[in-house]
């Protein structure tokens, strides 16, 4: 990978988190409740 390719991924990177600045915390809260989901999942034979 050249510098030049480097810079471009990044820029490229910058520009969509700043485009997608407004779902970025709807995403994080998502991928959240699915990890509680996921341990609440994995613990809930060891419940029963």
């Amino acid at each position: 990978m050249t510098v030049e390719e480097a810079a471009a991924m990044m820029t490229q990177i910058k520009s969509s988190i700043r485009n997608a600045q407004s779902t970025l915390l709807q995403d994080a809260i998502g991928a959240a409740s699915l990890m509680v989901m996921l341990v609440v999942g994995l613990h809930l034979p060891g419940l029963v």
